[in-house]
């Protein structure tokens, strides 16, 4: 593991949002969900998250999430990702979704 500096943490921009809404990605090579997000003074966003196991469409909008914002955008097919959503893999190597346990307001940076 390399070692990084308190600067380098910084740098990264893992902030809190709210899921707006949630739909289906068959374009995708593996499966997954495109997701609309509220960061707050951010903006609104969209990614693809590898989620499909552990959540299904209807019990996504209203979850807070952790993305990182400051990476640039990434062409997915013919979608375009705006931010990095953050997660663990568990046993099987299917994501759990990185997230806090009470609300916070949209747009709050990891500390």
């Amino acid at each position: 593991m390399d070692m990084i500096t308190w600067h380098d943490f910084e740098q990264v921009e893992l902030r809190i949002g709210t899921i707006l809404e949630a739909t289906e990605f068959p374009e995708a090579r593996k499966p997954a969900f495109k997701v609309r997000v509220d960061f707050g003074e951010f903006g609104i966003k969209w990614s693809s998250a590898q989620i499909t196991k552990h959540y299904t469409l209807d019990e996504l909008p209203g979850r807070q999430i952790i993305g990182v914002i400051n990476f640039p955008k990434k062409q997915i097919g013919k979608f375009m990702s705006e931010f990095l959503v953050t997660g663990f893999a568990d046993e099987n190597g299917d994501i759990v979704l990185a997230a806090v346990d009470k609300p916070v307001p949209n747009g709050s940076k990891l500390i």
